[in-house]
């Protein structure tokens, strides 16, 4: 049904995510899919990472790690953008074109008054997006 999984990680907030990981690990195991793990981050030096190839290590190692953990094929591909918090669903979508992934199992939140003016990142992505977007909460 599906050939790549794609799961947006924020590294400053990985252990916050398990379910969306638990479930996009679940479904590429039912036909030994690879999962890529997608970060969007800024290219200047933050709480993460001080450059753009230490993020990529990190990423990596955090792809790597959960490859071991649950036994399957695991990658990091990392965007970098000016703002992430502005062009966070940009470059998601672009995650997800470089990468190939046919479908993003993402974590999102349990919608609120604001999502009325301002769409989650979750919601925009599944608008947009020529795959199908899975959102967990």
């Amino acid at each position: 049904m599906f050939n790549k999984i794609l799961i947006p990680i924020d590294l400053n907030h990985a252990e916050k995510l398990e379910k969306a990981v638990s479930a996009g690990v679940y479904l590429a195991r039912q036909d030994s899919l690879p999962v890529v793990f997608a970060a969007v981050a800024s290219a200047a030096p933050g709480s993460v990472a001080h450059t753009p190839q230490e993020f990529r290590q990190k990423l990596d190692a955090f792809a790597a790690a959960q490859g071991v953990k649950y036994g399957i094929n695991a990658s990091g591909h990392a965007v970098f953008v000016h703002d992430p918090a502005i062009d966070l669903d940009t470059g998601l979508l672009t995650a997800v074109r470089e990468t190939g992934a046919d479908l993003v199992v993402m974590a999102t939140h349990v919608p609120n008054l604001a999502d009325h003016l301002w769409p989650s990142n979750g919601g925009r992505l599944a608008s947009h997006a020529d795959v199908s977007v899975f959102l967990v909460r």
